[in-house]
């Protein structure tokens, strides 16, 4: 029996990936777009990784986000018809893939860490930016819902340097 050496790799490549041939070219063009890395809460609470979101100027300011039908966020907004936004930054990279149910929750996903709770729903303590959001619309698109909301509250900071996705990965922002 030959023993693996310390930092051998196993795999050349992601074995449970799609093969190449069958992988989606709209999501490819998605993962070649670098985005902000954001989460959204609701009282309840409940909450969501989201990345395919934009924010568009005017009076009042507006949100446009894509969210899973099938997420409790989904569920839980539509009752509440409130949420909020919080860009997240590089060092939240467990808080996203805890959210966006890539990594285990116990205690559920608002355990552990700090909270501080708004008329919006939770937002993480030590977030300096965030957004409450009036949710004014929500329809069927593509895959996806389509949430419209109007900004009713926005809390802004200097902060660090904001969490990005681009292909399928966190990337560090240089500045």
């Amino acid at each position: 029996m030959n023993p693996i050496e310390p930092g051998a790799q196993i795999h050349t490549s992601d074995p449970f990936a799609t093969p190449e041939q069958d992988r989606s070219p709209v999501r490819r063009l998605r993962g070649r777009l670098a985005t902000a890395v954001t989460l959204w809460t609701t009282p309840g609470p409940a909450g969501l990784t989201v990345s395919s979101m934009l924010v568009a100027d005017g009076d009042p300011g507006r949100v446009l986000g894509l969210v899973d039908a099938e997420s409790d966020f989904y569920d839980a907004v539509l009752s509440t018809r409130r949420f909020a936004v919080t860009p997240l930054r590089e060092d939240d990279r467990q808080l996203a893939d805890r959210f966006a149910g890539l990594m285990p929750a116990p205690g559920g996903l608002f355990a552990g860490g700090g909270w501080t709770e708004t008329e919006y729903g939770p937002v993480p303590a030590d977030a300096g930016t965030w957004a409450g959001c009036r949710l004014d619309a929500d329809r069927p698109y593509a895959w996806s819902m389509l949430l419209e909301a109007t900004l009713e509250a926005i809390h802004l900071d200097a902060g660090p340097a904001p969490l990005i996705h681009f292909r399928g990965r966190y990337q560090r922002m240089h500045r």
